[in-house]
């Protein structure tokens, strides 16, 4: 701390070091309680592509499945972003404020109504185990387990190699230690979107090239089925609270929806560059992390 003018001289030189430490100490304070470093991100280049090469892996012990599903909401409204898990999630007949909102939407019989619907609806997210086998931004994860989130287009093409459609096409199982293979990801930027088409799997091989280092990676997956449990779901009433601020709802009632130009060109997901000013529809790609939108949405709370 200076004392006088010509300490303060005195210690310029210095005092770009101690400000840079304190600003990583705030940074490093503030990310790492959102931040789980059990979980791998695809990193993308300012053009928004990228590729890396994983391997999915099966059920880790004492569970039967190899991914969890979760039903999700991400939009934007007046009062901020709605970004939360679905109460859905924990099985049929459980009650979500949203989906019971967009079923008052649906049935109004207004076209307007369902549309906003549609653009709030649930979407799928998925958690599997991998082990990442290419990584060129981050080389020093490779060989390394992580848990992965993805959606509906990566899924689709996980079913679709366990279910070809072809008679001379062979199912194949991508989450088997032996006869699986490895799954090569290829991210584009298409009309503002991350497209994941290109993305294909490789041909069969073990994970490893004796079973002592294929039974290591499988005892570092990480469990699966904490994600779903009921204690990780806010609870109906917080969930409508949050809704309600977002939608500007007041009790029962149901504002008119703010409806953008029908000819304009629909929303574009930036997370460098966020909406500075929310407005009613605005939505998540499927395939698209939710994490930064949900930055967005506990700073509103705040």
């Amino acid at each position: 701390m200076a004392d006088s003018f010509a300490s303060l001289k005195r210690s310029r030189e210095t005092s770009l070091d101690r400000l840079t430490k304190e600003v990583q100490k705030i940074t490093t304070n503030k990310t790492s309680k959102a931040e789980d470093d059990r979980f791998w991100q695809p990193e993308v280049d300012k053009s928004g592509n990228g590729y890396a090469v994983i391997r999915f892996l099966p059920a880790p012990s004492g569970e039967d499945v190899p991914w969890v599903r979760i039903w999700n909401h991400g939009f934007q409204g007046p009062g901020g972003w709605y970004i939360e898990n679905s109460l859905t999630t924990l099985g049929t007949g459980t009650k979500d404020p949203v989906s019971e909102y967009n079923s008052t939407l649906w049935n109004s019989g207004n076209d307007k109504d369902k549309e906003i619907a549609r653009k709030q609806k649930r979407r799928l997210t998925y958690i599997s185990n991998i082990i990442v086998i290419k990584d060129a931004a981050h080389p020093e994860n490779e060989g390394k387990v992580f848990l992965y989130k993805f959606g509906k287009k990566i899924f689709d093409k996980i079913n679709a190699l366990m279910n070809p459609e072809f008679e001379d096409e062979k199912p194949t199982n991508p989450f088997d230690l032996w006869n699986g293979c490895n799954f090569k990801l290829k991210i584009r930027m298409v009309e503002g979107y991350r497209n994941y088409d290109k993305s294909e799997f490789d041909s069969v091989e073990p994970i490893a090239d004796n079973d002592d280092d294929i039974e290591r990676i499988w005892k570092s997956e990480h469990a699966l089925l904490p994600f779903i449990a009921a204690d990780q779901f806010k609870s109906y009433d917080d969930l409508k609270k949050r809704l309600d601020k977002v939608l500007g709802l007041s009790g029962d009632e149901r504002p008119m929806p703010k409806q953008s130009n029908e000819d304009s060109d629909p929303w574009q997901v930036t997370p460098s560059r966020p909406s500075a000013a929310p407005s009613v529809g605005k939505t998540i790609d499927e395939d698209d992390g939710l994490d930064f939108f949900k930055k967005l949405a506990e700073d509103d709370e705040n």
